[in-house]
C-alpha cells in the first residue's frame, strides 16, 4: 500500500481508480500471507473440512437453494440503494457505480463459488440455505434465528461498505494531491499531513475488511449484533443518519476552530504547535493501529473472531477512546470563538453528549460479543490486565479484574 502511495503522488494519480487500487494494495498481501503463511482456510472455525469432497449431485439442490436466498438478499439491498435518494448524490454515487459495475460479476461468479464451498463445508445448510427454503415454500425446515442473523450481516456489508466505498477516493486524492513543499515547512502542516495518512491507512484496511467477508479467509462473519440498541448506537453516528454533523443535534463545533483549526488558539507559539500537534497525531495512530489490527477482519456491528491483540492488549476500545479524545483536542469546545460562556459551555455539553454515544456504543458491542465464550475470557483478562481499565480501576477506587475468568487467544 505505501509504495502504491508512493507511486501515486510521483505521477499525480489522484482519481477514485487509483484511490480502489490501493485498496487492492492494501488486500492483497494480507490475503496471501494469510492463505500462505498463516494458512487460515485450515482452521476449524471455518466451518470447512477439505478432506470432504461430496459428489456435486449430492449438494445441487442445497446449493440452488442457497443461490435463491444470496440472490433474494442482494436484491433487497439493491431495492434499498435505489429508493435512497442520498444513495445517488455527492461520494455516495461512486459506490452505487462501483455496485454496478460489479453486480453482474457478482452473479455469475456466486454460482461457482457456492457450488464449490457447499461440497466441503461440514453444514452447508446456513442462513442462507433457510432463506432461500423459506422462499421456495420450505417454511417447515427452516431456522429462522440463523435467517435473522444472515439478513442482520448482510445489512451491515451493504450500509457500511457503500459508506467506506464512499469515503475511499476523497480521502486518497486528498492526500496524493498534497503539496510536499509545505509538509516540513511548519508543524501544523507536518501533523495534518500525517493525520491525512493515517486515515488512508484507516479507511484502505476497513473497506478491505467489508469486501473481504469469506469462510475460506476466515473471516466471515460469526454473528451480528442481534440488540437493537446496537443497531442505534451505531447507525447515528454515520450518515444519512449522523447526529454530530454540521447542523445535527450533536453538532459541537458551532463557535469553534473545528478539527482543523487546532492550532489559531496558540498564536505564534511553536512550542504549544508541536505539542498539540504531536498529540494529535499519536491519537490518529491509535486509532489507525486499532483498524489495522484487524486485517482484512474489520466491520462494526459483527463478531469476526475475537481480537486481542494490538491496542486491543491495552484497552478494550483503543478506536472509540482515541477518537474522542482527538475531537476534545482537536476541537476544544469548552473555548468559544464568540466570547460567550453560553457557547462554550453548549459545545461541551455536546461534545460530552457525543462522547456518551460512543460509551453506550462501546456497551452494545460488549453485549454482543459477551455471547461468545472467547470474548469473555478476553474480557476478564483485560480486566486484570489492560493498561486503560487498570488506570480507570485506580482513578474509580475500584478493584481490578472484576471481569470473567480466563486469558485472551491472540
Amino acid at each position: 500500500m505505501i509504495t502504491w502511495v508512493v507511486i501515486a503522488r510521483t505521477f499525480g494519480m489522484d482519481g477514485p481508480f487509483s484511490a480502489l487500487t490501493n485498496v487492492l494494495a492494501c488486500a492483497l498481501p494480507m490475503v496471501l500471507w494469510s492463505v500462505f503463511v498463516d494458512k487460515v482456510h485450515r482452521r476449524p472455525s471455518t466451518g470447512i473440512d477439505w478432506s470432504i469432497r461430496r459428489p456435486w449431485r449430492e449438494t445441487f439442490d442445497i446449493s440452488l437453494t442457497k443461490l435463491a436466498g444470496l440472490w433474494l438478499t442482494w436484491g433487497g439491498i439493491g431495492v434499498i440503494y435505489a429508493t435512497g435518494r442520498f444513495y445517488w448524490q455527492g461520494n455516495f454515487a461512486f459506490a452505487m457505480w462501483c455496485f454496478e459495475m460489479a453486480a453482474p460479476w457478482l452473479f455469475v461468479l456466486s454460482i461457482p463459488y457456492v457450488l464449490w464451498l457447499d461440497r466441503r463445508l461440514i453444514e452447508p445448510k446456513d442462513g442462507c440455505w433457510s432463506l432461500g427454503a423459506w422462499l421456495m415454500g420450505h417454511g417447515e425446515d427452516v431456522d429462522r434465528s440463523a435467517i435473522a442473523n444472515h439478513l442482520r450481516s448482510w445489512a451491515v456489508k451493504g450500509f457500511f461498505l457503500a459508506f467506506m466505498l464512499s469515503i475511499v477516493p476523497p480521502n486518497f486524492g486528498d492526500f496524493i494531491r498534497w503539496e510536499t513543499g509545505t509538509i516540513l515547512s511548519h508543524p501544523v502542516s507536518l501533523a495534518n499531513w500525517l493525520i491525512s495518512f493515517m486515515f488512508v491507512v484507516d479507511v484502505a484496511f476497513a473497506t478491505a475488511g467489508y469486501i473481504l467477508t469469506f469462510r475460506p479467509l476466515d473471516s466471515h462473519i460469526r454473528s451480528a449484533n442481534p440488540f437493537a440498541s446496537g443497531w442505534a448506537a451505531a447507525l447515528i453516528c454515520y450518515p444519512p443518519f449522523i447526529l454530530m454533523g454540521n447542523g445535527g443535534p450533536l453538532d459541537y463545533h458551532s463557535g469553534t476552530y473545528g478539527q482543523d483549526g487546532w492550532f489559531r488558539w496558540f498564536g505564534e507559539s511553536m512550542p504549544a504547535m508541536w505539542a498539540f500537534g504531536a498529540v494529535l497525531v499519536a491519537l490518529t495512530a491509535v486509532y489507525a493501529w486499532a483498524t489495522v489490527a484487524f486485517g482484512f477482519r474489520f466491520s462494526n456491528l459483527t463478531n469476526r473472531g475475537i481480537l486481542t491483540n494490538g491496542p486491543y492488549a491495552f484497552t478494550r476500545h483503543p478506536a472509540y477512546l482515541s477518537k474522542n479524545l482527538f475531537w476534545w483536542v482537536a476541537t476544544l469546545p469548552f473555548l468559544a470563538t464568540t466570547g460567550s460562556l453560553a457557547d462554550a459551555a453548549r459545545n461541551t455539553l455536546l461534545m460530552c453528549a457525543v462522547s456518551g454515544v460512543y460509551y453506550w456504543r462501546a456497551k452494545t458491542e460488549e453485549k454482543h460479543l459477551k455471547l461468545d465464550p472467547d470474548y469473555v475470557a478476553y474480557d476478564g483478562w483485560i480486566a486484570r490486565n489492560g493498561a486503560v481499565p487498570l488506570f480507570f480501576a485506580w482513578l474509580t477506587g475500584k478493584k481490578a479484574g472484576a471481569g470473567a475468568e480466563g486469558s485472551p487467544q491472540t
